[in-house]
């Protein structure tokens, strides 16, 4: 299975993640543990498989 690490301005803030959703200008993201952390104003701009790293930006709103 592929973990993903979620990055969000250069840093790493969530490990583990195995399920994202962008829901309107809201990311969320579930780790293989069922803990779950939604990103507000963000959009997912880079998925990496081989770096295993879920990049998001923020918005301006």
């Amino acid at each position: 299975m592929c973990e993903f690490n979620v990055v969000v301005n250069g840093k790493t803030q969530f490990k583990d993640v195995v399920y994202a959703k962008a829901d309107g200008g809201n990311v969320l993201v579930k780790n293989v543990l069922g803990e779950s952390m939604e990103f507000k104003n963000c959009v997912i701009t880079e998925v990496d498989v081989n770096s295993t790293r879920l990049v998001l930006t923020t918005t301006d709103t």
